[in-house]
């Protein structure tokens, strides 16, 4: 039976237990989305005894609907495009680079106020946990993981608290190994899954990736 997480802290340490198998192993990195993510790859980085670093990439909202995902932006500027919301909405191609341009500044500012000019941890040929507080519509992910794969990692693993269960058995032919602790058919909102879903900070953000 489905049963929601206390918060992010809790489903970060359910989490990591089903991950013990990558702890205390030196080609391990962990990697989180901001800033949901980072709470929950904390404590996984935490029992794994690995380094925690922050793939920052940026959902790309249907303007007036912005928790709708229509793509997503990521460094270097790889764009993934969520080709079946655009068309069904009939989203124009000048509304769409006005969100990407948007979208972009934040996530420049995002890396300044993050990594404070520190370069980002070297993944290549590193078995990589990539970590989410939860995946909707897969698309913030899918702009990380073609980051990822860029810079040829051993090993790609998904780590997420939830995530509808088609989208884990597409995401199964795309990585190395996915851990979902609630793999429902039917995905309603990822709040929803927690009792407390309060957004994560910035200053939240980094605390955490200071602390590991």
């Amino acid at each position: 039976m489905s049963k929601k997480f206390s918060n992010r802290t809790q489903a970060g340490q359910m989490l990591a237990q089903h991950l013990k198998a990558y702890s205390h192993q030196k080609d391990v990195v962990v990697l989180a989305l901001p800033r949901g993510g980072v709470p929950v790859a904390f404590e996984i980085a935490k029992l794994l005894n690995a380094p925690l670093d922050v793939c920052i990439v940026r959902k790309l909202g249907v303007p007036g609907h912005k928790e709708l995902a229509m793509g997503a932006i990521a460094s270097q500027n790889i764009i993934v495009f969520n080709q079946d919301v655009i068309d069904s909405l009939g989203i124009d191609t000048s509304a769409i680079t006005k969100v990407v341009n948007q979208e972009l500044l934040e996530l420049r500012r995002r890396e300044k106020t993050y990594r404070d000019d520190k370069p980002p941890i070297n993944i290549n040929n590193k078995t990589i946990i990539i970590v989410d507080d939860g995946i909707a519509t897969a698309a913030t992910m899918r702009a990380a993981l073609a980051i990822l794969r860029q810079q040829q990692p051993a090993k790609i693993v998904v780590a997420v608290p939830v995530a509808p269960l088609n989208t884990c058995e597409e995401l199964c032919l795309e990585v190395d190994d996915v851990v979902c602790l609630q793999s429902p058919e039917i995905m309603s909102a990822i709040g929803w899954w927690y009792e407390d879903f309060t957004q994560t900070t910035d200053n939240e953000v980094r605390t955490l990736l200071d602390g590991v």
